[in-house]
């Protein structure tokens, strides 16, 4: 297989899903959603965790349960002293440097979100383009037309453009379009849910052209797992 283009998930696939952000992340979000409800953090907890298998993100749940205020949740969800939570990693950009295949990001977060995480890794110069929530018109992965933004964007095709996620529902979708997507770690959450809307169970859905999902440790096992893909 000639890769031509790599394109990866933000959070949890370029830093540990271990790392503080997550957690600071998580909380938020428990937050949030007992804030909405007016339900306790451990009645969040549990509701959040039987809705969201069917919907592509929590933002796309909420929107369902009645949320008009999108920009006022992302700004909640990823504050500018998210930065504080993630700790610098010395050896990510050597490792990206040494790839020398164009790269982007596709992220269901906010562009501002993203330009923070990459500054702080100290790599934003390694990725030709962020493809954001907002350019997918708050219908992010595993929707095709994310996908499709993203390829877009960076100019790629599925024939020749690796997909990188840690969430299983996630590499599903861009699998469903034929092309090869890496699923990152074991912090994967689930699959899609059997209460998807129609448009999102087509992920699970035979495609036309089937695609592969791989799997990798973490991003550091990136250059073996290029060299085991080329040699396909």
């Amino acid at each position: 297989m000639k890769i031509t283009r790599l394109i990866f998930d933000l959070d949890s696939t370029l830093y540990a899903p271990t790392a503080g952000i997550t957690a600071g992340f998580s909380d938020r979000t428990l937050s949030f959603v007992s804030d909405f409800f007016n339900i306790s953090r451990e009645e969040a907890r549990a509701k959040r965790l039987r809705n969201l298998p069917n919907f592509s993100t929590t933002l796309e749940w909420l929107q369902s349960e009645g949320l008009t205020d999108v920009e006022g949740y992302l700004a909640y969800m990823h504050p500018e002293s998210e930065a504080n939570e993630l700790e610098a990693d010395a050896n990510l950009r050597p490792l990206l440097a040494s790839i020398g295949i164009p790269k982007s990001i596709l992220t269901n977060s906010q562009l501002e979100h993203a330009e923070r995480v990459l500054k702080k890794l100290n790599v934003a110069d390694e990725f030709e383009s962020i493809c954001d929530i907002r350019d997918c018109n708050f219908r992010g992965k595993p929707y095709e037309t994310a996908y499709r933004a993203a390829l877009k964007k960076c100019g790629g095709t599925t024939d020749g453009t690796l997909f990188f996620d840690d969430q299983f529902k996630y590499v599903d979708g861009y699998a469903a379009l034929g092309g090869v997507a890496v699923l990152v770690g074991t912090h994967n959450g689930t699959p899609l849910g059997t209460g998807a809307s129609p448009e999102l169970s087509a992920v699970s859905a035979p495609p036309l052209h089937p695609g592969r999902v791989l799997r990798m440790a973490d991003i550091y096992a990136l250059p073996a797992l290029l060299k085991q893909i080329a040699d396909l």
